[in-house]
């Protein structure tokens, strides 16, 4: 297995809120984690947040963590969720924040998920890309009722509205997801700073292009940059059952 992690601040906000975790390598009892989170609120509750859900979630697996990948994601991310939520009522400064949170384990073949908010999952092999993940945002929930046409002028001015967050309420509810893996498959995390800015296709083409997971990874960057990088950018790149050409 290998994986690269990159986040960047992109070319309009003065802050990154985007907070990502990679580890090939065992947290826990679980064999690897991947985890991207992207904040909201205030300029430091948002960045709290996301750092807040990401770092306490691993501590948790580390310390707590026990039973199958899901029940530990879903146990943990309930508990780092009500602490978060906790922190908003103690301190002004952090009220009302919250961040998405998605995250991948792959074990035996199989890739665990578990999503909350906007941030997206996505399994990429050969010509085809899949989101794994569902937009927990008010326009996926109008385009799921026949009330919204997705890539319309309507949708587009309101895509970043999210009906799901860490850390805005006691209790969360993530959605969980469970794929089979084969050889050559890639899996990508990332925030909407990268989903909002570079179509599926522009992304397929890359991760599937010539270099390392680290080159891959940092056109995906340059690429939602060029297109005006308007939010901060995340990527967790991870080629689960196959090392990069050229690597040792």
């Amino acid at each position: 297995m290998e994986a690269y992690a990159l986040t960047d601040i992109g070319q309009v906000r003065s802050m990154n809120q985007d907070y990502i975790y990679s580890s090939p390598e065992r947290v826990g009892s679980l064999p690897n984690l991947f985890l991207v989170a992207d904040g909201m609120g205030g300029h430091q509750a948002g960045d709290y947040a996301s750092r807040f859900a990401v770092e306490n979630l691993v501590i948790y697996i580390n310390r707590e963590g026990k039973g199958s990948p899901v029940m530990q994601l879903k146990t943990g991310i309930g508990i780092v969720n009500e602490q978060l939520y906790e922190e908003s009522l103690l301190r002004e400064e952090l009220k009302g924040m919250g961040c998405t949170l998605v995250a991948g384990v792959v074990e035996d073949n199989l890739l665990y998920v578990a999503n909350v908010g906007d941030s997206r999952l996505y399994l990429i092999h050969n010509k085809t890309i899949r989101q794994v993940t569902k937009d927990h945002s008010y326009v996926e929930e109008m385009v799921a009722m026949g009330q919204m046409r997705r890539g319309s002028a309507d949708y587009n001015s309101r895509k970043n509205i999210i009906t799901r967050a860490m850390g805005i309420g006691r209790d969360v509810e993530p959605d969980f997801f469970e794929v089979d893996l084969e050889e050559g498959d890639y899996i990508l995390l990332c925030s909407d700073g990268l989903s909002n800015m570079v179509d599926d296709e522009s992304i397929r083409r890359i991760i599937t292009g010539e270099g390392s997971l680290k080159e891959k990874a940092s056109r995906l960057i340059q690429e939602a940059n060029r297109q005006g990088g308007i939010d901060n950018i995340a990527v967790v790149l991870v080629n689960p059952l196959g090392r990069e050409d050229g690597l040792c």
